[in-house]
C-alpha cells in the first residue's frame, strides 16, 4: 500500500511536493474510505486530484511512471544510455540539479522509504530505509558511486562495483536475486497506470483476463451493475498468418507472435444482450461488438475491470488519469465506490491487508462532494505565475461542515480552476 509519494524539479514541479495517502484524525467516512494498519496509522482507499488543464495533474502521474519503469529497467540498460528524466524548465535554479523522487510504502506490513535523485546523465543519490520495529533503520545510501550498506542488506554486498552511474543500486541487486530487493521491485511493478482517454493497454489486460473465471465474472458484474444490459462476454479467436496487415481495425485487438507460422490471433469481443418481441418477451439473443457497437463509456469500464479486480484482490496501487472523460457522473461514483466498499473477508479473501487503492486525476465536480469523499481524499494541482505545479489538499483549507465542496471550488475557494480572460476580447481586431 501508498502511503507517500514525493516529486521535484519534474515536468512541471519544481519544488518537491508530497502526495499523501495517511488519513487524517477526521472520523468521517472512516469506516469505508479508509484502511487502518494499526493503531497509529490509517490509510485513504482513494484519492482524487482537481485542476484547471495543464496545471500538473497528468505530470504527477507521469512522475510514478517514470519512477516505476525507471526502477524496474535501469540495470538492464546499456552504460551509454541517457536517463529520460525530464527536469522543470522554467527555471535557472533548477537546470543543473538532479530530479528527486521517494515513495513510502508498505509491504507485508513493513513500512519502506525509497528514493532517488537523478539526472539524464547519472544517480546523483539513492536510499532505502524501513522501520522494523518503532524506528527507521537505514538498508542502504549512495552518494554518487559511493554506496553504504546497512547490517540488515546483505543482500547488496559486493554488488556496489557492478552499479553503473545511469543505473540504480536497487535494481542491480534485485537483478542478483537479492530477496529485500525483489520484494520492492515486485511493489513498483504492482503499480498500474492507465489512461481514461486512450484505453488500448487495458484492453489487452482485460481481454486476456477474460479466460479466468474470476476476472470473467467480476467484468459482467461490473458491467451489470452500470446498468449496461448486457447478459454475457464472449471471446472469438481468429487465428492471422503472417501475410495479415499489421493495421489494427477498429473493433479488434491483435496480437502477433514472432517466429510463428502464423502471425498471430485476432480477438472480437461479443457482447450479449437480450432480444424481445412486439409484446416485450425474451425471444432470442444479439450479438453486439464490443469496439464497434457499444459506448465509448461501456469500452472505458470494460478495459478499467480487469485492472480494478487485480488492484482489489491482490492489494494494489492503481492510478487513472481523466478518469471522467468518458463515464457518466454515477458511473464514476460507482466505480470509486468499489474501492471504498471492498472489503476482502467479506469477498472470502482472508487476508484483510489485501486493500487496493485508487488515484484518480479528473475534472467531473459533480462527485466532489463530502457525501462521498473526506477532505484528505481531496487534492489539488495549481500553477504559479512562473509555471511551476503546486500540489495541496483540502484538510488544509477550513471547510465549514456540511459546505459543498463542488460548489466552493467551482466558485473559486480552494484555487485550481482556470482563469478565463475576457471573452470579448476574441472579437476585437
Amino acid at each position: 500500500m501508498l502511503i507517500e509519494l514525493k516529486v521535484g524539479n519534474f515536468l512541471s514541479f519544481k519544488d518537491v511536493v508530497t502526495l499523501s495517502m495517511v488519513a487524517a484524525a477526521d472520523k468521517e467516512h472512516r469506516e469505508t474510505n479508509t484502511i487502518p494498519v494499526n493503531d497509529k496509522l490509517s490509510l485513504l482507499k482513494s484519492a482524487a486530484i482537481y485542476g484547471a488543464n495543464a496545471s500538473g495533474k497528468t505530470n504527477l502521474i507521469r512522475a510514478v511512471s517514470f519512477m516505476r519503469g525507471f526502477v524496474l529497467t535501469s540495470s538492464k540498460e546499456s552504460s551509454t544510455d541517457e536517463i529520460p528524466v525530464e527536469k522543470f524548465r522554467l527555471s535557472t535554479e533548477t537546470g543543473d540539479a538532479p530530479s528527486i523522487f521517494e515513495v513510502t510504502f508498505l509491504i507485508d506490513g513493513v513500512r519502506y522509504r525509497y528514493g532517488f535523485q537523478a539526472d539524464k546523465k547519472k544517480v546523483h543519490h539513492e536510499w532505502l530505509f524501513y522501520v522494523p520495529t518503532t524506528r527507521e533503520a537505514t538498508l542502504f545510501t549512495r552518494e554518487n558511486n559511493k554506496i553504504k550498506i546497512g547490517t540488515s542488506f546483505k543482500e547488496g554486498r559486493g554488488l556496489e562495483e557492478k552499479t553503473r552511474p545511469n543505473a540504480l543500486f536497487l535494481s542491480v541487486v534485485d537483478q542478483f536475486n537479492g530477496e529485500t530487493a525483489g520484494k520492492i521491485l515486485k511493489w513498483f511493478r504492482d503499480i498500474f497506470i492507465i489512461s481514461g482517454i486512450s484505453e488500448s493497454k487495458q484492453e489487452v489486460l482485460t481481454v486476456s483476463k477474460l479466460e479466468e473465471e474470476d476476472y470473467k465474472n467480476f467484468t459482467l458484474k461490473f458491467l451489470k451493475i452500470a446498468d449496461l444490459a448486457i447478459k454475457e462476454i464472449r471471446k472469438t479467436i481468429i487465428p492471422l498468418s503472417k501475410e495479415t496487415p499489421s493495421v489494427i481495425m477498429p473493433g479488434r485487438i491483435k496480437f502477433f507472435i514472432p517466429g510463428k507460422k502464423t502471425g498471430g490471433v485476432e480477438l472480437q469481443i461479443k457482447t450479449i444482450h437480450q432480444k424481445y418481441d412486439r409484446d416485450n418477451q425474451p425471444v432470442s439473443e444479439e450479438n453486439f461488438d464490443l469496439f464497434l457497437d457499444e459506448s465509448a463509456g461501456t469500452q472505458a469500464l470494460f478495459a478499467f475491470s480487469a485492472p480494478i479486480y487485480d488492484a482489489l484482490h491482490n492489494g494494489k496501487v492503481l492510478f487513472i488519469d481523466e478518469l471522467t472523460s468518458k463515464l457518466h457522473p454515477l458511473l464514476t461514483r460507482t466505480l470509486i465506490e468499489v474501492f471504498h466498499r471492498y472489503n476482502p473477508a467479506e469477498s472470502g479473501n482472508s487476508d484483510t491487508k489485501r486493500k487496493g487503492q485508487l488515484i484518480f486525476a479528473g475534472h467531473d465536480t459533480n462527485i466532489l462532494s463530502n457525501q462521498f469523499f473526506r477532505r484528505d481524499q481531496v487534492w489539488f494541482t495549481q500553477k504559479d505565475e512562473y509555471g511551476a505545479t503546486d500540489l495541496y489538499s483540502l484538510e488544509e483549507y477550513r471547510v465549514r461542515k456540511g459546505a459543498s465542496f463542488s460548489k466552493d471550488y467551482i466558485m473559486g475557494k480552494y484555487g485550481a480552476i482556470p482563469f478565463i480572460g475576457d471573452i470579448e476580447s476574441l472579437f476585437c481586431e
